[in-house]
């Protein structure tokens, strides 16, 4: 009798293995980082009964994926470190065991992270691109995005340029501004500073006709490489005039560009890479709309890309103009803080713009020195720092936000529409996996019921803590 009872309560402790098994939960808070959970309740979803979050089988927008955006310093950060190191910082923010990082940024030249400013042309009014080459990026960019892609075979990515080459600008600079503290830093002229809202690009055929093919050559000699470019954009943040590599931009004259000349240029030159009205960093829809409502634009823009001040573009956009992709493509960096109070405010980003429609969301610089100075003089946020002479390596709280959503949500999914709120965001995978973000801001433990298909699922969440929940079928 004993041996029976002893079985049949075997019995019961497998089935309900097998049943907490259905359920991964994994949690990070300050203290302790990525920890894996087995404490959930999962009863029968009764009627009549209110939980604290709801989710449908109602499907929002399709998700193509997370990413970051790969720059020279970033590289220049990682090569201070042995190579093993190297390959699981690389494994940790692009594999699929690791963040799953797929859906890329690159800059085409120089950015506000480069080592100094450079384009992929120099030579001043070599209209024909006879001079036109990717050499520089083969020692420092192409190493570091052939790396990441080698972990991922999901890997896509896409490019926007910070500034043109220098000669097709009014001003003659990669800048559009200068340090009112040090004029002459960057070596632009008080008398050279662009004007908003005017456009720093030389709107003359010439120039828009070599632009045009600047864009082309940039694919086609990334394609040489095995690097295929998904997307370009424009334009980084073209509503400002920056101390480094920019240029500002009308709407409409960003609109003409593309409806006159890089629109059919791609067609002429068989390019299939998506055109994007991006990266947007004005508040006020109008200037997106501007393009958008462009006849000859629209045929060619199939997505738009918002940053910053974007942010409260995009839910006016998203519902004017549904069958546009959507990208949120750099999350605000901050000041270097690194700290959880960051992590919880890139959480409100991510929250945002995907509620809004974004079908992808990039983080900025993923890998910095410990620094995390710019050569320009600003200190932002990484999600790893690497301190170059020590060789200390730090995950800061920033990369955590990211794997909770990005390392379970794949390329493909759908977001589910859930009740209101902003600490929550669930997504059906293509496998049919449902995966739950739920993050608690509160500076003590919640518990916290979720209500979905026929079940209930009731947990306790710890304080100051992101949790995900992967839900098999």
């Amino acid at each position: 009798m004993k041996l029976k009872i002893i079985f049949c309560f075997a019995v019961i402790l497998s089935v309900l293995n097998v049943k907490a098994q259905k359920i991964e939960w994994f949690s990070s808070t300050n203290e302790s980082r990525w920890l894996q959970e087995k404490k959930i309740k999962i009863e029968s979803r009764q009627s009549g009964v209110d939980y604290d979050i709801e989710i449908s089988d109602e499907k929002a927008q399709y998700f193509d994926g997370f990413g970051g955006c790969f720059n020279e310093m970033g590289w220049d950060a990682l090569m201070a470190i042995n190579e093993t190191e190297r390959n699981k910082i690389i494994n940790d923010l692009f594999s699929p065991s690791g963040a799953n990082f797929n859906y890329n940024r690159m800059p085409m030249g120089a950015s506000d992270y480069g080592l100094n400013f450079y384009s992929f042309n120099d030579v001043a009014d070599d209209f024909d691109m006879i001079n036109f080459n990717i050499n520089r990026d083969r020692y420092i960019l192409i190493p570091y995005i052939k790396a990441a892609q080698k972990t991922n075979p999901n890997f896509r990515i896409w490019g926007s340029p910070w500034s043109p080459p220098a000669w097709m600008k009014t001003n003659n600079h990669y800048s559009s501004n200068i340090y009112e503290n040090e004029p002459t830093l960057n070596g632009l002229s008080r008398r050279n500073i662009l004007e908003l809202p005017t456009t720093g690009f030389k709107m003359q055929r010439g120039y828009l006709e070599a632009y045009a093919l600047y864009f082309v050559k940039y694919i086609q000699e990334y394609a040489k490489e095995g690097l295929k470019i998904e997307a370009v954009h424009i334009q980084n943040e073209p509503c400002s005039n920056h101390k480094f590599p920019s240029c500002t931009w009308r709407p409409e004259d960003m609109a003409y560009f593309i409806g006159e000349f890089l629109g059919p240029k791609f067609e002429a030159e068989g390019i299939n890479a998506e055109i994007y009205f991006g990266t947007i960093n004005r508040d006020n829809p109008n200037y997106t709309r501007a393009a958008l409502d462009d006849s000859k634009a629209s045929k060619y823009i199939k997505g738009v890309g918002f940053q910053w001040d974007g942010k409260y573009a995009i839910p006016t956009i998203h519902k004017e103009y549904p069958h546009l992709k959507l990208m949120q493509t750099e999350s605000e960096c901050g000041n270097g803080e690194n700290n959880w109070a960051s992590a919880e405010y890139t959480w409100g980003l991510i929250s945002h713009y995907l509620r809004n429609g974004a079908n992808t969301y990039a983080y900025w610089n993923m890998v910095l020195d410990h620094t995390g100075r710019s050569t320009w003089g600003w200190v932002q946020n990484t999600l790893i720092s690497i301190n170059k002479e020590t060789k200390q390596v730090v995950y800061n709280p920033e990369y955590y936000i990211m794997k909770h959503v990005s390392h379970y949500v794949m390329p493909g999914a759908y977001r589910l529409k859930t009740s209101e709120g902003e600490n929550h965001l669930a997504f059906q995978n293509p496998d049919g996996k449902i995966i739950i973000i739920v993050v608690n801001k509160d500076n003590s433990d919640k518990n916290v019921t979720i209500g979905i298909k026929d079940k209930t699922i009731s947990l306790n969440l710890k304080a100051k803590s992101f949790n995900t929940f992967a839900i098999n079928n």
